[in-house]
């Protein structure tokens, strides 16, 4: 979605943009030295560690997910104002640096308070982001082993030992028992890059293994965080330490990997790891006898933090916090969180179906697709509409997912697989799988509510607004494609001015055209200086004058086969008149360069040809100019 949100900034300032995509399925469109040579800035928006020893003398902006996805534009003109990575700063670990805006670390205490808390943040989404699989695999591995190959016994389910599903059973195991390892290993590496693999993985391994300090369930994902933590920045303390050329080979795969193991491990085995398998086992025993109102309360807690950010900071707590305690045995704060990651996308989702003449096509759309995310526990699915419209989607999206998270609580629901949504029940991960439904339909039917009810409020007060303004014309609609200035082979001109004028006189029946000949004067005006005719069959006339109360778009559809715009060019039957206020900078221009942008692609100019309705064809322009609405 960062990527799509920048694609699109970029398009609409005329930047030329390529894309390098890090996810779980790894490197996607990895730049090439000649794309970095031509590059005139770097963006780097990722919540891991990206290293940026490639774009030395590049201006360069790092920054996390969200901001790339709220306030794109403004990102890539802080990446052109930004100033150029130097070697020194690349050499630093990316982590590490924490670099703010203008590419460089400052040196102020707060500065230094907020790189380290971005580090340790960054860090720990590395080590999530490589953990996941492991545990998804071996989750759904054991799930479908007891499913298929076990048999009911007094205790629970067993599977026959020797048969083959208890080897998958098996596999599942080894699989899940490589979780707290990794995630350890990964912190490591986003602190001090590869010098932190080797003993961020020894020393996870460590804390899981409880007899070496005395316990018998070891210290979890708890421990593994911790020992990530410590390997990463004592590997990176010696990192820097200075050593001669001869040296210098064998520090990162040979000194650093065995001292900071020995100081890590010693030091989790003698000092930390008995205190800190203690308060794990004891958070893991209170949570597996919550009983009434406090799994109420756990179950809303986790839901609500779950739906707030949909993929952020407290998602991504609430749902590490659930993933962890799978392996220690307790899969209902798993069930809990798995239950509400579905709800915000198939929430708005079912909104956007339900009124569908409240939202616009870009929204609509984007509610299927989110529809789609959510049966695949995607909670980012609900991102577009929550970025669009935040104080009806947010607050509804927190209220539902508390909702659902409690109620999944309350029904004991458990999850074994550090993943949500309905694909994990049809897989068989999860416990009480009718506990699960009601939760998780509870959730959506509060959230979606929620969302018509406070757009609803939003709409009424929007129309009164425009009720006690009338001078603003008769439109109560904010949208500059409206009904009323939508002509479909009705004109009746054969030339360009006949025709202007009668899509002037479109505008001034809504009442957004004070003067409607100046406005008139001014277009033909425009057409002296050059023709507005872009070829293909369109011509975009525009005027920025005071006869105008209020940007407005007009539209005809000429009957076939159109007019000759001017002279010399091809028949003309697509005409869009662009009419902006006196005092409204360049407002006319930015709208003429998204329209133009749009009507180059024949596919377009196609749908607009065979559109059947003014309302097809103000969907079609809408999505296009991307035109907010009263109730965004």
């Amino acid at each position: 979605m960062a990527a799509e949100n920048l694609e699109a900034a970029a398009q609409k300032l005329g930047y030329e943009l390529k894309v390098e995509t890090h996810g779980s399925i790894g490197v996607e469109g990895k730049f090439s030295q000649a794309d970095i040579d031509a590059a005139d800035a770097v963006v780097i928006a990722a919540d891991t560690v990206v290293a940026k020893d490639r774009f030395v003398g590049k201006r360069l902006v790092a920054t996390g997910v969200d901001e790339a996805i709220s306030r794109p534009e403004e990102l890539l003109g802080r990446a052109l104002e930004a100033t150029a990575l130097t070697t020194a700063e690349a050499r630093r670990d990316s982590a590490e640096s924490a670099t703010p805006a203008g590419g460089r670390t400052e040196g102020t205490a707060d500065s230094g308070l907020r790189g380290f808390g971005q580090t340790l943040y960054k860090s720990l989404m590395n080590g999530v982001s490589h953990m996941i699989p492991f545990v998804v695999t071996g989750g759904l591995l054991i799930a479908v082993a007891l499913s298929i190959g076990g048999t009911p016994t007094p205790e629970g389910i067993a599977i026959p030992e020797g048969s083959f599903w208890f080897t998958i059973n098996q596999l599942g195991a080894l699989a899940f028992s490589l979780m707290v390892p990794i995630l350890s290993g990964y912190i490591a590496v986003g602190i001090a890059d590869r010098p932190g693999l080797a003993p961020g993985l020894i020393t996870g391994l460590i804390a899981t293994t409880g007899s070496l300090y005395g316990s018998d369930a070891g210290a979890g994902f708890i421990g593994g965080i911790i020992t990530g933590i410590l390997s990463g920045y004592v590997a990176l303390a010696i990192k820097k330490i200075p050593v001669g050329k001869y040296v210098a080979p064998i520090w990162p795969i040979i000194v650093i990997p065995i001292l900071t193991t020995l100081i890590v491990g010693l030091a989790f085995i003698y000092i930390i790891g008995h205190p800190v398998a203690a308060a794990f086992e004891a958070m893991t025993e209170y949570l597996a006898g919550m009983q009434g109102s406090s799994v109420l309360i756990l179950g809303a807690v986790i839901g609500a933090m779950i739906a707030f950010d949909m993929g952020g900071p407290f998602n991504k707590t609430a749902f590490l916090f659930g993933g962890g305690l799978i392996a220690a045995g307790n899969a209902a704060p798993m069930g809990m969180a798995a239950t509400a990651i579905a709800v915000p996308p198939l929430a708005v989702g079912v909104a956007t179906l339900v009124r569908r003449s409240w939202f616009n096509k870009a929204e609509r759309d984007s509610g299927i697709a989110a529809l789609f995310m959510g049966m695949f526990g995607i909670t980012e699915g609900a991102i577009p509409l929550a970025a669009a419209r935040p104080l009806q989607v947010i607050p509804a999206n927190v209220i539902g997912g508390a909702v659902a998270g409690a109620i999944a609580g309350q029904l004991g629901v458990e999850d074994h697989v550090m993943h949500g949504g309905p694909i994990v029940a049809l897989l068989g991960a999860v416990d009480n799988v009718g506990g699960f439904i009601i939760g998780l339909a509870a959730g959506i039917l509060v959230d979606a509510a929620l969302i018509l009810l406070l757009v609803g409020i939003t709409a009424k007060k929007g129309a009164a607004a425009s009720e006690a303004t009338p001078t603003e014309g008769a439109s109560d609609s904010d949208a500059l494609l409206l009904p009323d200035t939508v002509a479909l082979e009705t004109t009746r001109g054969t030339n360009r001015e006949d025709i202007i004028r009668e899509l002037v006189a479109s505008i001034a029946a809504t009442g957004r055209a004070s003067d409607a000949e100046a406005l008139v004067d001014a277009a033909l005006a425009r057409e002296e200086q050059h023709s507005t005719g872009v070829g293909n069959g369109v011509a975009i006339p525009h005027a920025h004058t005071a006869g105008v109360t209020r940007p407005t778009l007009a539209f005809a559809r000429l009957p076939k086969p159109g007019i000759q715009w001017a002279e010399g060019e091809e028949a003309t039957d697509l005409v869009f008149l662009i009419a902006v206020p006196e005092g409204s900078g360049n407002q006319h221009l930015k709208i003429l360069s998204k329209l133009a942008r749009r009507l180059m692609k024949e596919d377009f100019r196609a749908q607009l040809r065979a559109a059947g309705t003014r309302e097809e064809v103000i969907d079609l322009v809408g999505d296009a100019v991307a035109v907010p609405t009263p109730a965004q």
